[in-house]
């Protein structure tokens, strides 16, 4: 099945002259096939990551370099409730644990969307989505990433800092920013923002923890979704390898928010 799409335009006068002559053209329209099963089906998976982050509201992060520990907490988020997991970019040879953990994810957690945060040049970010990134998050407004992740039909949520920031990023097509550092900005700043501007949705990161009223300060400021990284995801669970103790600590976040 094809998806046929009219695009309206006023061609140079020699494509017009090669064309009156040769061709019935009706309002300088030009029908143009497009790929229905490729382009729409990535177009539908792009709504639906950014669909799942509104709805998911906490986004466990972490990094570490051993793909069987990474493959632990993945397992313990899920069995916890989340539905969005972040892998860090933040050692060598991070993107071959994203991929031994993307695979094994993709057959054994269904459902579980999990992409790639810390990216700041657009070949890592090519890196990642091809290894299956469900999305790519930056720590900075990166111009480069973001058009990168448009043209591969992948959602994009950069790093920004100030509203003339947020602003670039939604003009270029982010559809949720992330607004890091927020234990420095804090959620006066994200609701001052959003005055002028309700049109914003936001994941924050950095500062966020487990505890209700952090969680209640930053929802009730107007945050779309936050990430939770080490509060959550803590070096003494890593280190005891206590993967229940995850999966009960991702649980109660989650019914707190």
């Amino acid at each position: 099945m094809a998806l046929y799409a009219i695009f309206c335009f006023t061609p140079p006068p020699y494509i017009c002259s090669h064309y009156l002559t040769s061709h019935s053209l009706t309002s300088h329209s030009l029908t143009l096939s497009l790929s229905h099963s490729l382009t729409l089906s990535l177009l539908t998976m792009r709504a639906h990551v950014y669909q799942t982050f509104r709805n998911a509201r906490i986004i466990p992060l972490f990094y570490h370099p051993d793909p069987e520990t990474a493959w632990q907490v993945a397992a313990a988020c899920y069995r916890g409730g989340a539905q969005v997991l972040e892998f860090t970019h933040r050692g060598a040879f991070a993107h071959e644990v994203f991929a031994e953990l993307k695979k094994r994810a993709n057959r054994d957690l269904p459902g579980l969307l999990i992409g790639a945060g810390s990216i700041q040049d657009a070949g890592t970010a090519s890196l990642y989505i091809n290894m299956g990134a469900d999305f790519i998050i930056t720590p900075l407004l990166r111009e480069d990433v973001i058009l990168t992740c448009n043209r591969r039909k992948v959602a994009v949520l950069p790093g920004v800092s100030t509203s003339s920031e947020i602003g670039r990023a939604e003009e270029l097509g982010a559809e949720i920013v992330k607004i890091a550092p927020g234990e420095v900005l804090g959620p006066a700043f994200l609701k001052a923002h959003l005055g002028p501007c309700p049109w914003t949705e936001t994941m924050i990161s950095g500062g966020v923890s487990p505890d209700a009223e952090n969680l209640k300060a930053w929802f009730d400021a107007g945050a779309t979704c936050v990430g939770m990284g080490s509060k959550l995801i803590s070096k003494e669970i890593l280190e005891r390898k206590d993967w229940v103790g995850l999966e009960n600590a991702v649980m109660r976040v989650m019914s707190d928010e």
